[in-house]
């Protein structure tokens, strides 16, 4: 059965695809795509750290999110306008920060701080993963750079979206596909196959232990496939 934007199998993942050096000033950018969905990773490098690590010689990662106006097809007020971030928003940036930071050892890069700014520049499902996925590369990047990617990169991470639809499981939705999902799950994992976060809700009805077993499986496949994606992208492959 043939899925909304093409697909052929219910645990194909939508192409995947990272362009590196997206912006010229930046420390290290990377456009990724996941099918339509498009976000911009960049990365910058304070060097200073937040006060409750200073004189720890510890540093930090953080992440910084947001959906540009028209990445949906009905225009997005800027969260600048009311003066406060959603709590999508927040709760979003703090999944990615969480995310980078169980890649990398903090102690290893230095009393510095690496923000990530993750902008969606189109929006059709699973924006919080695919800035993940990007937000990762682009952390590579900086470091390489730095020459601290070798000694301070614990593992290389993958985010995916899984859900049922029709008592189905289906691997890395579109928004068509999320908006009718019985079950949602976004799951952050490295390439050690252990879990870094799993957030699922079930929309009506519960769903088992078998299903989510199901779902876990199915992300952990296409994980294992991004992660080589962005091994291919950083050269390391």
């Amino acid at each position: 059965m043939a899925r909304n934007d093409g697909r052929t199998r219910r645990n194909q993942l939508r192409p995947l695809r990272f362009k590196k050096n997206y912006i010229r000033s930046a420390g290290s950018s990377v456009l990724v795509e996941m099918g339509n969905t498009r976000v911009l990773c960049v990365a910058t490098v304070e060097n200073k750290v937040p006060p409750f690590l200073r004189g720890t010689g510890q540093g930090w990662i953080t992440a910084e999110y947001s959906m540009l106006p028209r990445s949906s097809p009905v225009r997005i007020t800027r969260e600048s306008r009311t003066g406060r971030l959603k709590g999508r928003t927040q709760e979003i940036q703090r999944l990615i920060g969480r995310s980078l930071r169980a890649a990398i050892d903090l102690e290893k890069i230095g009393p510095r701080t690496i923000i990530i700014d993750c902008d969606v520049i189109e929006a059709d499902g699973g924006t919080r993963t695919a800035s993940i996925n990007g937000g990762f590369v682009a952390l590579a990047g900086v470091l390489k750079k730095l020459k601290l990617a070798e000694m301070s990169i614990k593992s290389f991470i993958g985010a995916v979206s899984v859900g049922i639809l029709n008592n189905k499981i289906y691997l890395d939705l579109d928004y068509s596909e999320d908006v009718k999902a019985d079950v949602d799950m976004n799951i952050v994992m490295n390439e050690e196959g252990e879990f870094i976060e799993v957030q699922g809700t079930a929309e009506e009805n519960p769903f088992s232990g078998e299903q989510l077993s199901s779902l876990v499986k199915s992300a952990g496949k296409g994980i294992k496939k991004i992660i080589n994606g962005e091994k291919k992208s950083l050269g390391l492959v």
